[in-house]
């Protein structure tokens, strides 16, 4: 049973998040049958502490807030300003070790998984951040297994969520853990949001387009202009002027993967495309990019990112087209 709340803000916090862990932790909803908790919101420097927006919140509490907290929120801030270097202060990383170690709740929001990493607390861990920056929190924190697909992990006591919305589905997921899904369900209505999202970061990820500097970025081109068609290996190599063993090893060397392993990445990619458009019945996208079929597209979607292609439309069609 968790009852009290302490969120970490510093210079540089991102108010979006900030403002998740009040709105989940933070206000009293036993008026609609939700829990309420003791909030507190706290700095190690009580004052001023200027937002990532440019405008500044005033916090009276300091850092003794977390010292019999149950759950503390380590919220996301500009921690990534420098390539090489990760600004914690140092008594922000004692409260949060001093919290886990008498057993609270240890959430990060989005980068705030880089607090985690400088206080060790990722080390033999699963976890999770924002998908852009999964490979910097890789570096920083070697002996942690960084997921950059999901929406948030738990691992032991210790909550990692991915950018900026999958901070209220990590909290949501708290609530449904300490006090059971009618109270994560209660919460979630007040804030008119699902309780618990399928899926995961995949499918909000942008593929960047290949540099036309690489020796294969023409057929990949081509390749992306023409996912309905069968591309078999041989077919591909002599399309690059290549044996099929050259084709092959140079394929992994500059996309990281086979060629097989891309085009579905990329059939996907595009199918995620239509299925935005509403008019589009999801059969003909199947065929329209080189899956043939539904029921081998809703494979690929659910392997790959980790939903439906019925779930994926109803989130993201454009429904104005």
């Amino acid at each position: 049973m968790i009852d009290k709340v302490a969120a970490v803000v510093v210079p540089g916090v991102a108010p979006f998040e900030m403002g998740i862990a009040y709105e989940v932790f933070g206000i009293d909803r036993r008026d609609t049958g939700g829990p309420t908790f003791d909030f507190t919101l706290c700095t190690p420097e009580p004052g001023p502490v200027p937002t990532k927006g440019g405008f500044s919140v005033h916090v009276d509490a300091g850092l003794e807030a977390t010292e019999d907290a149950d759950v503390v929120v380590v919220v996301a801030y500009d921690v990534l300003t420098d390539a090489e270097h990760i600004d914690v202060p140092p008594a922000y990383l004692d409260a949060i070790r001093a919290a886990h170690e008498r057993g609270a709740w240890i959430v990060s929001l989005c980068s705030g998984a880089f607090v985690l990493a400088a206080a060790g607390l990722l080390d033999g861990r699963r976890c999770t951040t924002h998908w852009m920056f999964a490979d910097r929190l890789a570096a920083a924190a070697p002996r942690a297994d960084v997921d950059p697909d999901v929406l948030y992990v738990a691992d032991g006591r210790v909550l990692t969520s991915a950018g900026t919305a999958a901070g209220i589905d990590a909290c949501l997921n708290l609530v449904r853990t300490e006090l059971g899904g009618e109270a994560a369900r209660a919460v979630a209505r007040r804030m008119v949001v699902p309780p618990q999202r399928d899926g995961g970061q995949a499918q909000y990820v942008v593929d960047p387009v290949p540099q036309q500097g690489d020796s294969l970025a023409d057929l990949l081109a081509w390749m992306r202009g023409h996912l309905e068609l069968d591309h078999s290996v041989p077919a591909l190599a002599r399309r690059a002027m290549l044996s099929d063993r050259t084709f092959a090893r140079r394929f992994r060397a500059e996309t990281g993967t086979t060629p097989g392993a891309w085009l579905t990445r990329q059939r996907v990619a595009r199918a995620q495309e239509l299925l935005e458009q509403p008019g589009v019945p999801v059969e003909e996208v199947a065929r329209l990019v080189g899956f043939g079929s539904a029921a081998v597209l809703r494979h690929h979607f659910a392997r790959l990112l980790g939903t439906s292609p019925t779930s994926y439309r109803r989130r993201f069609a454009d429904v104005a087209s």
